[in-house]
């Protein structure tokens, strides 16, 4: 299918993000891109007008509260959850959670409903517009948002810019504080009544890994109703912003094995293994090759 101009000019702001260093991706503005590719005739412009809404308020916010402006993480997580869910009235979708509407940006501005991932991407973005160090957390089965109490760039040790704590926020919950005995009963219930925390549940994402997660759940949604060529478009895009990601790479091949399309899944195979070159599946798909170029002769 032909690109429409809208997504010819969203693929190549991806492509732009491709190449810039993860922290200088600007989340929304990326997500935004991602959005106009999956919904061309939606009004993508009134959505970024809603972003820098949102953005202007939450300076604004920011400034008059002074605990938070200080470095106070729980009245950050106050404001931002005031911002976000009571003024503006985003909520996570519980109704109709799988529709793939919850991860599209553009749909959630819209709709204020969302996945977790998606709400996660508005609170990065306004707390990067407030100046506050926010990131995302990719605990298994639920997106979260991890604040703290420092002032993005401000020196460590100084009585502005000193850390006062920091929280884990459940921004499908409205904005709510997630202790210790919510992530273990999170995991339990994810993972199986002996599952337990373990290091590295909540270790930071950068930009980059929250918008692959985003657009992921339109991938896999796509992959469950056996679309594989709009699941094939939708890892194409996340190349586009993830040019060095080699399991995406062999995610591509893999459905271009399965629509029969050899030479790009050799090429998709070949990209794969020259980023990753050693492992278990970077064996799997030599094998894989192996049979495929065999077919090409």
């Amino acid at each position: 299918m032909t690109p429409t101009p809208e997504q010819a000019e969203a693929r190549a702001a991806l492509e732009a993000a491709g190449r810039l260093p993860d922290d200088e991706i600007d989340i929304a503005t990326v997500a935004l891109q991602l959005a106009r590719v999956d919904r061309p005739e939606a009004d993508w412009r009134a959505a970024a007008s809603l972003l820098s809404n949102i953005a202007r308020e939450a300076v604004a916010r920011a400034a008059a509260d002074r605990d938070a402006d200080a470095g106070d993480v729980q009245r950050r997580r106050a404001v931002l959850a005031g911002l976000l869910h009571d003024a503006w009235g985003f909520a996570g979708d519980t109704q109709s959670y799988d529709d793939p509407a919850n991860a599209n940006l553009i749909a959630v501005l819209q709709r204020r409903r969302g996945l977790p991932v998606a709400l996660g991407v508005l609170w990065l973005h306004a707390a990067g517009a407030a100046g506050w160090a926010a990131h995302g957390v990719d605990f298994p089965g639920h997106f979260l948002i991890g604040l703290a109490g420092q002032n993005r760039g401000a020196p460590q040790g100084g009585p502005q810019g000193a850390a006062q704590g920091a929280a884990l926020v459940d921004v499908f919950s409205g904005g709510a504080a997630v202790a210790a005995q919510d992530l273990r009963a999170l995991i339990k219930r994810v993972e199986g009544p002996r599952a337990e925390l373990r290091p590295g549940l909540v270790a930071p994402m950068g930009r980059r890994a929250v918008l692959l997660r985003l657009q992921n759940n339109i991938k896999l949604r796509r992959l469950a109703a056996r679309d594989i060529v709009g699941a094939l478009a939708c890892a194409e895009d996340m190349l586009r912003l993830a040019p060095d990601h080699a399991g995406l790479w062999r995610e591509a091949g893999l459905m271009q094995h399965r629509l029969e399309r050899i030479s790009a899944a050799l090429a998709s195979f070949d990209r794969a293994l020259t980023l990753e070159p050693r492992g278990e599946a970077a064996t799997r798909i030599r094998n894989l090759v192996e049979e495929l170029r065999g077919r090409l002769n």
